[in-house]
């Protein structure tokens, strides 16, 4: 375990590797489980603030979706998340040519619409934060969706928090993610 200011860091962290292949997973992640992507309360006013830039960017499903249940949802453990279509894709979840799910926020950011990437929880997948009133565990999940990231992850040579780091330094800082580094590697 690796402990930085008020994070704890699991050890798999440093040890798992990945890569997301979405040429072999096509974007499971945006459509597998049982609620949308998990949302911090921050976000909540930069998704509605946003949703208008991005919505040319949604298909006609995930527009349907969020104007009947709104730019995000509570679920029933009062934690917040992104719509689903039909309990399903992320509503910001759009199919490109390849049949490979996209984020639709993320492509609204691409294109220059809008200075928000994707929520949080998306940018650090596989890493999942559980946060306590003191300090935010950082664990890594394991998901057999993502078995051909691990694959590729292991045959590149490039543990979890290297192929994160710019989703790390977003959510906790460049001096942060030095710290880690500094950590993991002496």
């Amino acid at each position: 375990m690796i402990l930085i200011n008020n994070t704890v860091i699991s050890d798999d962290i440093k040890e798992q590797f990945f890569v997301c292949d979405l040429n072999k997973c096509k974007g499971a992640c945006c459509v597998e489980g049982d609620l949308g992507a998990p949302l911090e309360k921050e976000e909540l006013e930069i998704l509605e603030e946003n949703y208008q830039k991005v919505k040319p960017f949604l298909n006609e499903e995930g527009i349907e979706a969020i104007e009947k249940q709104g730019v995000y949802i509570v679920d029933i453990e009062g934690d917040y998340s992104t719509p689903t279509v039909g309990g399903k894709e992320c509503a910001y979840a759009i199919y490109d040519n390849m049949g490979i799910l996209k984020c639709g926020i993320e492509q609204g950011y691409l294109a220059g619409k809008t200075k928000f990437r994707k929520p949080i929880s998306c940018h650090l997948y596989p890493i999942r934060i559980t946060k306590y009133d003191h300090y935010d565990a950082l664990n890594y999940d394991r998901w057999h969706v993502c078995s051909p990231a691990c694959t590729l992850g292991e045959k590149l040579g490039v543990p979890v928090y290297k192929f994160l780091k710019e989703a790390l330094i977003r959510k906790y800082g460049k001096d942060w993610y030095e710290e880690l580094e500094k950590e993991i590697e002496s």
